[in-house]
């Protein structure tokens, strides 16, 4: 737990605020019926909506934070050994947690690459490169992308061939089922493409550094157009894919991230307009929990705690708070209340971390 506010780097705390609000909407929308689609994972083969940004952004925020961090660690007369060693302590604590995780919503002991195993492992990649120049950093992310790319158009599927992507036949399926899943680490090809995606951030990072505000934004936009442009044409061979990460998918989305950032840092460092952000470094500053704690609150207390309704039934607390809600506001606003609701309220509890200075880090 730090104790301690640091200076920051308001537009990247903004931009973290945003991605997290965004997956506590997505993670939370209470009745399926009434989610808007761009509130969903785009079906195979159908594009990509808001709630296919969300990983991404968190990847790529990941590796963005990793030039501040190392910066901020040298200056504190901390090696590159001992960084290096916290590195790969917070790698197996991210692993770890995941798999506790993600054994509390299957309800069974799991080891495998879920959400946090996968940022954990970036994560790690992200710190390994970035002390490199930004234009081996620029080659090895092409080499990891153009790598995946490769596997998914060349490697041939026994009995199907090669160049096949749809759904239920593709290679990285085929590798996922017939060797890895076996050892629990199916999806592990994905950090291939993801870890080019924090190396991107990394090289945002150590250009937002430069400390020169407007020059830097110019970049940035320019940065993520050629990222945005490339990822679509891309997209024309290989379709985006948030399942199996396709590079298209890693261009287009990181691109679009990026230019946000552009629109944040230009709103609040070169206009000033700063206390709009408030809400959104709250959520921010406190990222990890805030995607840890409501999963765990939802599968521990809102779905195994039991509630007796009125007519002798019983129905776990989500599901009464939802029939409370829908009787009284009708379905759509009750499930919309709902969801509010429910952010807001861990909304006031980061908040309350926020003011006693309280930012927990893995």
């Amino acid at each position: 737990m730090n104790n301690k506010t640091s200076s920051r780097f308001i537009p990247l705390d903004t931009f973290r605020g945003i991605t997290i609000l965004l997956m506590l909407l997505v993670n939370n929308m209470a009745i399926d019926v009434i989610t808007p689609y761009y509130l969903k994972h785009a079906p195979w083969g159908k594009g990509i909506t808001i709630a296919d940004l969300v990983m991404p952004w968190f990847l790529m925020i990941v590796g963005i934070s990793i030039p501040f961090s190392l910066s901020s660690s040298k200056e504190k007369g901390i090696s590159s050994k001992e960084y290096n060693l916290r590195a790969i302590k917070r790698t197996i604590k991210l692993f770890l947690i995941g798999c506790f995780l993600t054994s509390s919503i299957y309800k069974q002991p799991y080891f495998g690459m879920e959400v946090l195993q996968l940022i954990g492992l970036d994560y790690l990649i992200g710190v390994i490169f970035c002390p490199f120049s930004i234009t081996y950093r620029v080659l090895t992310t092409i080499i990891l992308l153009m790598t995946h790319w490769s596997i998914i158009k060349f490697i041939p599927i026994p009995g199907v061939g090669s160049g096949i992507f749809t759904e239920d036949k593709n290679i990285i399926r085929y590798i996922d089922i017939t060797y890895l899943q076996r050892f629990h680490i199916n999806g592990i090809i994905s950090v291939i493409p993801t870890s080019g995606l924090v190396i991107i951030g990394s090289i945002i990072g150590t250009i937002l550094m430069r400390k020169e505000a407007k020059k830097n934004i110019l970049i940035i936009f320019s940065i993520g157009a050629l990222l945005t442009i490339s990822g679509w044409l891309w997209n024309l061979d290989i379709p985006f894919n948030k399942a199996y990460w396709t590079s298209s998918y890693i261009l287009y989305t990181s691109g679009l991230g990026i230019i946000l950032l552009g629109v944040l840092q230009l709103l609040i460092e070169v206009i000033g307009w700063k206390k709009w952000t408030f809400p959104f470094i709250v959520l921010g500053r406190n990222a990890i929990l805030a995607y840890i704690l409501p999963i765990l609150f939802k599968v521990y207390i809102l779905n195994e705690w039991k509630w007796r309704m009125s007519n002798g039934s019983i129905l776990s607390l989500r599901e009464a708070i939802l029939h409370f809600l829908i009787n009284k506001l009708g379905l759509t606003v009750g499930g919309w209340s709902f969801t509010i609701f429910y952010i807001l309220g861990f909304w006031l509890f980061f908040l309350y971390l926020y003011l006693r200075t309280m930012f927990i880090k893995i």
